[in-house]
């Protein structure tokens, strides 16, 4: 088997590295300007001063690939084409392998036309890397292209996109730090006027307490003061009624004159019933008497009796008078009228 059968891509495979050449062709093209003429291997277009300048990696193999030998390196470019690893993982993939193949044998015709091939698929996977901020690994795809074609016209602008893409990246970090910071200021400037808020709410809920506590202080006076007021005048009235009925037993003690035709030494008691006691009083073990005046008919029956003096008064007041009322007497000459002192005790 010769070497250029083992580095030669599998035909079943030519139709998707011709479409790979095609889509590669055609973004190296619009890339470039359409028919413009391709800029020099060593210009790159201008950048900001201010962006950062893209770096590839110092080596683009790997020196664990470096070590291999020839004929290792052969099998493994051609596993890794086989399998697919046209250019990654770092240090596993065709592209690397046969760069160091490359050293090793420069005049290898087939490993050039390898890497020819490779070319394209590294392009498109560049261009991924760096529409998805993966600078690093557009860096290392770079070097690699770089390594396999220094001239390669795709290679400015690739440089220049990386350096581009990195200070955009950059921007929008710087962006997103300033956007996170004034998001912080924001929410604490929210705390501040929350903890403003929360301290006014309470001043005014303290003083509202102060005025509840306040207006029930004068409410509590003045219910004192119409209590008092309202005792007071129960005092009084309670003076006015003793006054009142000190003075009605005053007069009623006066002694009233005896009828010229009678008098109360001729009254001779022929019937005399008992008083009922009040149940309340009996019940409450209340004591008194009451003095009761009468009046004694011609056919010695009470024509009227009243109350003089009661102790304690109203108590036993109209079981006396009941009971006086029922009382005979031996008829007399002319109506006498007298008084009788009634006790109570249970």
């Amino acid at each position: 088997m010769t070497p250029a059968s083992n580095i030669r891509i599998s035909p079943i495979r030519d139709g998707f590295r011709h479409a790979a050449l095609a889509a590669a062709l055609v973004l190296a093209i619009s890339a470039c300007g359409g028919g413009d003429k391709p800029a020099d291997a060593g210009t790159a277009a201008p950048t900001d001063a201010a962006a950062p300048a893209a770096q590839p990696p110092a080596q683009a193999v790997s020196a664990q690939v470096a070590a291999m030998s020839v004929d290792q390196l052969r099998e493994a470019a051609r596993t890794a084409q086989n399998e697919q690893r046209m250019y990654a993982p770092a240090g596993n993939n065709a592209m690397e392998f046969y760069l160091a193949l490359r050293d090793k044998q420069p005049n290898d015709a087939a490993v050039t036309s390898a890497l020819t091939d490779l070319m394209p698929y590294a392009l498109i996977a560049t261009e991924q890397s760096i529409a998805r901020d993966d600078f690093s690994e557009a860096l290392r795809l770079y070097a690699l292209m770089e390594k396999t074609d220094k001239s390669a016209p795709a290679l400015p602008r690739l440089k220049q996109a990386i350096t581009d893409a990195q200070a955009s990246f950059a921007q929008r970090q710087q962006q997103q730090e300033l956007d996170a910071e004034a998001e912080k200021e924001r929410l604490a400037k929210l705390e501040e006027d929350r903890k403003k808020q929360q301290e006014e709410q309470q001043k005014v809920a303290a003083e509202r307490i102060q005025q509840q506590q306040a207006e029930a202080a004068r409410n509590a006076e003045a219910n004192r003061q119409a209590e008092a007021a309202r005792q007071a005048e129960a005092a009084r009235q309670a003076e006015a009624a003793r006054q009142a009925e000190a003075r009605r037993q005053a007069e009623a003690a006066r002694p009233t004159a005896a009828p010229a035709t009678a008098s109360a030494n001729d009254l001779r008691l022929i019937s005399q019933s008992a008083p009922k006691y009040p149940p309340e009083a009996f019940r409450d073990r209340i004591s008194g008497e009451v003095q009761v005046e009468f009046t004694v008919g011609t056919d010695g029956t009470v024509t009227s009796a009243r109350v003089v003096r009661g102790n304690p008064p109203r108590v036993f007041d109209r079981e006396a008078v009941a009971a006086v009322k029922r009382w005979r007497y031996q008829p007399i000459a002319s109506p006498v009228t007298t008084r009788q002192t009634i006790a109570f005790k249970p």
